[in-house]
């Protein structure tokens, strides 16, 4: 009988990822095209969702410049995230989170509830590692591999109603 919890289960796929990176280049682990972050935002409708969790983060940045609180996952949310195969966001590549953008995207946009209901559990998990990683200035980021919180901040940042740049 396997007496592992999730929690560990989850520190094993980190580690088998780090062992992983070690023996990869940067070129495999980060081949997506600059552009790819426009074409997520033109694929299909943005979820609700996902401009809920934008918006209040870009109101953050307005008002604050970077959010002040941070805000740790609980053991719930780390469970889930290893449910579903995902990296923590700051063990994540730019490839990776497209990839679970588009996964998100098209689970909002099914007409099944309980997969809709994950989406909106599982991107709201990523705000909050985003704000957490903003409020520690990205201390928590060992390796420029990692890039993953730069594209999912881009994501934000092109879908929310706030954006600083207009």
């Amino acid at each position: 009988m396997n007496n592992t919890t999730p929690k560990d289960t989850f520190y094993n796929n980190v580690f088998s990822l780090l062992n992983h990176t070690n023996s990869s280049t940067l070129e495999e682990l980060n081949t997506v095209p600059k552009t790819q972050n426009t074409t997520l935002i033109k694929r299909s409708s943005i979820p609700d969702s996902h401009r809920m969790i934008a918006d209040n983060l870009m109101i953050i940045k307005k008002v604050f410049k970077h959010p002040v609180v941070q805000c740790k996952l609980i053991s719930q949310e780390i469970e889930l995230l290893a449910k579903y195969d995902f990296n923590p966001l700051e063990f994540s590549t730019s490839k990776q989170i497209e990839e679970e953008l588009t996964l998100l995207k098209k689970w909002s946009n099914s007409g099944e509830t309980e997969l809709q209901e994950m989406s909106d559990k599982i991107i709201t998990i990523r705000g909050k590692e985003l704000r957490n990683l903003m409020a520690t200035r990205y201390i928590y980021i060992t390796s420029e591999i990692y890039n993953g919180h730069k594209t999912l901040e881009k994501y934000f940042e092109n879908i929310s109603k706030y954006n600083l740049e207009r």
